[in-house]
């Protein structure tokens, strides 16, 4: 199964790719779209945020994807009491040697669910950020480097719920992307129970579809998508639109540019294209961009969601034609 020296081709991602959705989804009822978005940010190299009230199915998605991408996976639970050295792991000395020893933290794992992360002070989260970033800890002078490949799930709640404190900005800008799962369907939340039943035991057991390896193929594969510049350039105006908007304090990042490209990417092979279309770039701009986004303090007073800014700003940009296919599609079709 191991294909990290093999080149895939982006045709076999997506294939690969809705392999391991089918998997997930054999545990994780409906919300098809938003697993599409988790598996993307992973396929894309980044972290996801995943937000959205208690008991709605997001540690059970991280587990899922741990299993299905046949990766090692740790859980921590973010707590008010826990400290930076909990996370990326601490010097412990050694009575048999006489000397100082390096223990390991959850965060030496190839995909890390932090659960509930803004229920800790902002300090411990910040922890994370090197990680996240550089793909090492630095503890008393000393950096580990991470294991590859290495993502964050993490799963926060909403911040006006008792007992959160607010991400970071810069930790929020390094998520590659932010999904919200919401409420189940009346018929899927008995289709969650039904399967309670009929396997009878709490715990759901999905088996690998991929490895590590195949993974990072997958990844790799991705490179050979093709961004035409008129995508390209589309990309970035959408971005820049963001820090224009009149209801936005601080718009997007160039990582935000950046992530756009790397999900529009994924949105392609989840197509079956091997080229970025203005509607690849379109069904990823929201989980994208809104939690890059700082509203005008009066916007939050009124509730306004950075979604629906983000809304506006694709409705205000004009999107390269793509009722004709790209040039160099053409030229393959004409082969």
């Amino acid at each position: 199964m191991n294909d990290a020296g093999r080149k895939m081709p982006p045709t076999e991602v997506g294939h690969l790719a809705r392999t391991v959705l089918d998997a997930v989804g054999q545990v994780v009822v409906g919300k098809r779209d938003a697993l599409e978005l988790v598996l993307a940010g992973i396929l894309a190299g980044g972290h996801v945020l995943l937000e959205d009230l208690p008991g709605l199915g997001k540690t059970l998605t991280a587990r899922s994807f741990a299993q299905a991408l046949g990766l090692d996976f740790r859980r921590l639970q973010f707590t008010p009491d826990l400290l930076p050295a909990d996370v990326t792991g601490s010097f412990l000395y050694d009575q048999r040697s006489g000397e100082f020893a390096f223990r390991a933290g959850p965060v030496f794992t190839n995909l890390l669910l932090a659960d509930e992360i803004n229920r800790t002070p902002p300090k411990t989260q910040s922890a994370l950020l090197e990680a996240m970033q550089e793909k090492q800890v630095s503890v008393e002078g000393v950096t580990y480097r991470l294991d590859e490949p290495f993502h964050v799930l993490a799963t926060a709640n909403p911040v006006e719920y008792e007992g959160t404190y607010p991400l970071p900005e810069a930790q929020l800008d390094r998520f590659l992307l932010r999904v919200s799962f919401g409420y189940p369907e009346q018929e899927e939340e008995w289709e969650v129970l039904r399967r309670r039943m009929a396997r009878r035991r709490e715990e759901a057991e999905i088996k690998p579809v991929v490895d590590a390896g195949t993974l990072r193929a997958m990844q790799a594969a991705l490179e050979d998508v093709t961004v035409e510049d008129s995508v390209g350039r589309y990309i970035v105006a959408l971005t820049a639109a963001t820090r224009e908007h009149p209801s936005v304090l601080v718009g997007a990042s160039p990582r935000g540019s950046l992530a756009l490209l790397l999900l529009a990417r994924v949105r392609a092979v989840f197509s079956g294209r091997d080229y970025v279309v203005p509607e690849d770039v379109k069904e990823v701009a929201a989980p994208a961009l809104a939690h890059r986004i700082t509203l005008r303090p009066e916007m939050w007073l009124r509730r306004v969601d950075p979604a629906f800014v983000v809304g506006e700003v694709l409705d205000g940009t004009p999107a390269p034609a793509s009722g004709a296919l790209p040039s160099y599609a053409a030229a393959r079709q004409g082969h």
